[in-house]
């Protein structure tokens, strides 16, 4: 459906206006499918966000700084997460011998075990994009690191 047809609106003042309307509404549209689907699961998309970076250093474990940089949602407090994820037992915390100031932090067993669950509803949300074809697939996402690197 057309974004005017949407939020019903019949004009905008530029397609500037309405290329920023469009991508704001269809952030907020993917963002609540996106919740609802992780609250499935008890976690929040930040904390997916989180076990997911962990996943990918797996047997190992990173640096809380690491993870912060990683982040796709970078106003999130990575700390709280952590600890969030610790108690619900997905994650492991282990101080540093040498450093006591450092705490290397990894996934657990039971944090790889609900990606791995969450990972085949995950698919489904990358058949939102079914209807592009990978030429247009491709030219998006070259438009969103160029709008993103015009923002800077």
């Amino acid at each position: 459906m057309k974004l005017e047809e949407e939020i019903y609106q019949r004009k905008f003042q530029s397609e500037n206006q309405k290329a920023l309307v469009n991508f704001l509404y269809t952030h907020s549209y993917l963002i609540n499918r996106l919740e609802g689907f992780f609250k499935s699961y008890g976690i929040t998309r930040q904390q997916f966000n989180v076990l997911r970076i962990l996943r990918g250093q797996e047997p190992g474990s990173v640096q809380l700084s690491l993870i912060k940089v990683r982040m796709l949602d970078k106003m999130s407090d990575a700390s709280r997460i952590v600890e969030r994820l610790r108690l619900k037992g997905l994650i492991a915390r282990k101080q540093d011998k040498n450093d006591k100031r450092a705490v290397a932090i990894s996934i657990s067993p039971k944090g790889l075990k609900l990606l791995e669950s969450a990972d085949q509803g995950i698919v489904e949300f990358y058949k939102l994009f079914d209807n592009l074809s990978q030429e247009e697939l491709t030219t998006l996402n070259n438009l969103l690191d160029r709008l993103r690197g015009g923002l800077k």
